[in-house]
């Protein structure tokens, strides 16, 4: 890949600024920063979906490349077909067989002088054919089935189907199958089960391409990258360093050392210069010209003064409460869903609960078993074939979707936020508290990262003033200071929180008093032992 003189800007924000690097073929590089600084966006200059303000990226002519977002459409193409065919349809297998018989059939049928240009396209179709393993394709494609945890039920089912978690992995599933030369992959263990992951990490690692992978697991970053490429958010520049993420963050926080120490020499001097300048400014011959040389050598010292990149700003996250709720906010009677009406096996069947005021209640289950759901069921997004869903008269409920669908994406981020009827001033203080300032708030929802939506739906709970919230995975998408942050705030938060969440670190210090597990509904008092067996529910798949 060559970076050539790029620079990208949304109006006055400016992500890069006259970038140039070269990354050679085959390897596998760690995109890291912090969210917002630019990650997802150099993505989408690659794929053509961003043109860049100034300069390019390069790479060789005809050079596939696939991408795995961070976030699966729910409209994914395809999306009645089965999951089968869904991961077939990765390689043109059957329609290059299909253009080739043709061309067998017009040999037959046409002029003789036209068979040279037949046997053109012949050879061109066999050489595809080749490229894409004919012969040994479908036992390819069922070793990362297998590899993946791919199971039978979920290969006969529809796309349209699965949940998030599982169209996230069949996608991620095809994109290995599909076999390009750059594979772009954007969080890609967010929602993977242990074997999963362990089978990912192998298979790129000896994946014989490049691989370029935006991640906050240091884990995964520390087996699979041979370079680091930092996106330096204050500085609008890119810097490619050789290793893993730990040599990285190692020779990272040299750099910074060195840098600093070198600013302060700078500045020692320059104060010194400037004290005998000042000294003897009114001086006449020879000290008249010291301080001239001395005001030359200040003057050039300026001009290459090191700028120090400013401290990263801290996410400020509170949330208060209008009023109290009653004592039992929230109780579910004999619930039962289906997306299909008539399946005799409900997704969610007689399941019942009640929670009562101030508690934290944790939901775990396997992926595709009904958690996101149940959440839209209560907030009123979806109906229930039968049972009832019982909110307190003065329940108040804010919830925070997984995948953000409830923000705006064609509004800016400021206005996201009329429903609240704040004046400018404050609106634009509490958008600073969630790091978004000066002509950054005039951003549209559909460019920012996904890290950026979850702070502006964060910021957006933060005005609610609920007192019982409803979270999906929330600090999925989060670089690991603000997701302490935001777990340090709703540890402290006073009100009712149901909360689905695969973060083991963060449900372990929320304070949760007891989980509900699904398909089955049990409920069981907080033990830790417990909260790490549930963990494993929803990272690893556990083998029969």
């Amino acid at each position: 890949m060559n970076i050539k003189n790029l620079t990208m800007s949304f109006g006055t924000q400016e992500l890069f600024k006259n970038v140039s690097i070269y990354i050679s073929e085959n390897e596998k590089v760690g995109i890291v920063g912090v969210n917002g600084a630019g990650k997802s966006t150099l993505f989408k200059i690659i794929l053509g979906q961003e043109d860049p303000s100034d300069g390019k990226i390069t790479f060789p002519h005809n050079t596939r490349i696939e991408w795995l977002p961070q976030v699966i459409e729910d409209n994914i193409s395809d999306s009645n077909i089965s999951v089968f065919e869904y991961l077939l349809s990765a390689r043109p297998i059957e329609k290059l067989n299909n253009k080739l018989q043709k061309c067998y059939e017009d040999l037959s049928k046409e002029d003789e002088s036209k068979h040279n240009a037949i046997y053109n396209k012949i050879n061109k179709i066999q050489k595809d054919l080749e490229y894409w393993e004919e012969y040994s394709a479908e036992s390819t494609l069922l070793k990362i089935i297998e590899g993946m945890n791919i199971t039978s039920d979920i290969l006969d089912k529809k796309i349209s189907e699965l949940s998030g978690g599982q169209k996230s992995k069949i996608a991620f599933a095809k994109l290995l199958y599909s076999k390009p030369e750059i594979i772009l992959l954007d969080e890609p263990t967010n929602h993977l089960d242990k074997e999963s992951k362990d089978y990912v990490t192998n298979y790129l690692k000896h994946y014989k391409g490049s691989v370029y992978v935006i991640s906050h697991d240091i884990d995964f970053l520390n087996e699979i990258t041979t370079k680091i490429l930092y996106v330096d958010k204050q500085r609008k520049t890119l810097e490619l360093y050789n290793g893993n993420y730990d040599r990285f963050l190692k020779l990272h926080k040299e750099k910074i050392k060195s840098i600093e120490n070198e600013s302060k020499i700078q500045e020692a001097e320059a104060k010194r210069l400037k004290t005998f300048i000042d000294k003897y400014s009114s001086s006449s011959g020879k000290r008249k010209k010291m301080v001239q040389d001395r005001e030359k050598k200040l003057e050039k010292l300026l001009e290459n003064k090191i700028e120090l990149t400013p401290k990263q700003k801290e996410t400020d996250f509170r949330i208060e409460m209008n009023r109290e709720s009653n004592k039992i906010p929230l109780k579910v009677n004999n619930l039962v869903f289906s997306y299909d009406k008539d399946s005799k096996k409900p997704l969610i069947n007689n399941l019942s609960f009640s929670i009562t005021r101030g508690e934290k209640f944790l939901i775990v289950g396997k992926n595709g078993i009904g958690k996101s759901t149940l959440l839209r069921l209560i907030i009123g997004k979806l109906t229930p074939i039968s049972g009832e869903i019982k909110l307190g008269v003065k329940t108040d409920i804010a919830y925070y979707a997984q995948e953000h669908e409830l923000l705006e994406d064609d509004k800016t981020i400021i206005d996201n936020f009329e429903e609240y009827n704040l004046n400018d001033s404050v609106l634009r203080g509490v958008l600073s508290r969630f790091l978004f300032t000066g002509d950054e708030v005039y951003k549209k929802v559909k460019v920012l990262s996904p890290g950026e939506k979850s702070r502006v739906a964060l910021a957006k709970l933060s005005l609610s003033k609920a007192n019982l919230l409803i979270l999906d995975e929330p600090t999925n998408h989060l670089d690991p200071e603000t997701q302490k942050i935001i777990a340090d705030t709703f540890k402290n938060y006073k009100g009712t929180m149901l909360i689905v969440s695969h973060n083991p670190d963060f449900v372990d210090n929320l304070g949760v008093e007891r989980t509900l597990t699904l398909p089955k509904g049990n409920i069981s008092y907080y033990k830790k032992e417990e909260v790490e067996y549930y963990h494993e529910l929803n990272t690893k798949r556990l083998k029969k």
